[in-house]
């Protein structure tokens, strides 16, 4: 483990310090929850954004789309837990 040191305004580190006993936890232990939590997100952010660039290369590539009603159709059946096929690509009219 290494040592980081960050400067906090006053009263940052006064809401920190009321979070942190309100949920009884140290500062410390909050402050490395919440680096940890948007670290995460921003992989997650990452991960979405290299996921959307992935499939809008694959439908430039193929010009194949799936229609919103056949998606949207086909969610709402595994959510409710029915088997469904999976739509179809077709080529975009245009």
């Amino acid at each position: 483990m290494s040592t980081t040191t960050i400067r906090l305004p006053d009263d940052l580190k006064a809401r920190i310090a009321a979070a942190a006993e309100r949920t009884g936890k140290s500062t410390h232990s909050l402050i490395l929850e919440a680096i940890s939590e948007k670290a995460d997100l921003e992989e997650r952010r990452l991960e979405f954004s290299d996921q959307a660039d992935a499939r809008m290369a694959r439908i430039a590539a193929t010009g194949k789309t799936v229609a919103w009603p056949d998606m949207r159709r086909y969610l709402e059946d595994r959510a409710a837990g029915k088997p469904s096929p999976r739509p179809k690509g077709t080529k975009m009219r245009g």
